[in-house]
């Protein structure tokens, strides 16, 4: 897609907050009944949120379907959105960004010639052994979630959750025929009834160049009101 086309969706981009909050993440998704405001990965659907208030239009939102799989946006192609750690709760270095189901994307890149994908990627701060956030969001949804009792009664220790993120640079990418072959596969176990869960494509930030990357202003300090 040629840089003009792109102009207005990166213009609006560079509205975005660049240091996301948490809580207050949290607490916007809630009082704008945004569904999602509950789920413990909130980063990736705050995203969503926030091009949701920010970047409509150009974006519609959601994008086409595929079966049952959605994309997040169109605009002149479908896009999806994704927000990515450079390291998990360990300080260990993460590459790979999980895009979405491989039949899905190319059907998409079959019918459109390409998808698009923004990454908003950055540096979390994740919570402490006192799991004070967690605890946090879950007296704020009323208690613990179905997924949450299921793993107390596994004896399975809860994960870090993400505090807080500094987005660092959004990163847009075009996936066409020739991107296709050099993504990865994400393999996601089984549902419920024990059938395999369709595949998703995964990409390597260390493999694949963005088209545009929008760098965060070395003075910026601008949070989150939407």
């Amino acid at each position: 897609m040629p840089e003009p086309e792109l102009r207005p969706l990166l213009d609006r981009l560079q509205s975005l907050p660049w240091s996301w909050d948490g809580k207050a993440a949290i607490l916007q998704m809630k009082d704008a009944d945004f569904n999602h405001w509950k789920q413990m990965e909130w980063i990736g659907f705050y995203f969503e949120f926030l091009c949701l208030h920010h970047l409509t239009p150009p974006l519609t939102t959601p994008g086409p379907a595929y079966g049952n799989v959605h994309f997040d946006a169109f605009y002149r192609i479908p896009w999806d959105l994704k927000a990515h750690t450079q390291t998990n709760a360990k300080g260990t270095e993460k590459h790979d960004v999980i895009i979405n189901d491989q039949t899905a994307i190319q059907s998409a890149v079959q019918e459109y010639g390409r998808l698009g994908l923004i990454v908003a990627v950055g540096h979390a701060e994740f919570n402490d052994e006192d799991r004070a956030f967690q605890r946090w969001h879950s007296v704020l949804k009323g208690g613990r979630s179905k997924y949450e009792r299921q793993r107390i009664q596994r004896g399975a220790k809860s994960r870090f959750r993400k505090m807080s993120i500094d987005i660092e640079r959004f990163r847009l990418f075009m996936i066409d025929p020739t991107v296709l072959p050099r993504l990865g596969t994400y393999r996601q176990g089984r549902n419920a009834n024990g059938s395999p869960r369709a595949p998703k494509y995964s990409l390597d930030l260390r493999r694949i160049d963005p088209i545009v990357e929008i760098h965060r202003p070395e003075s910026s300090d601008r949070t989150s009101p939407y």
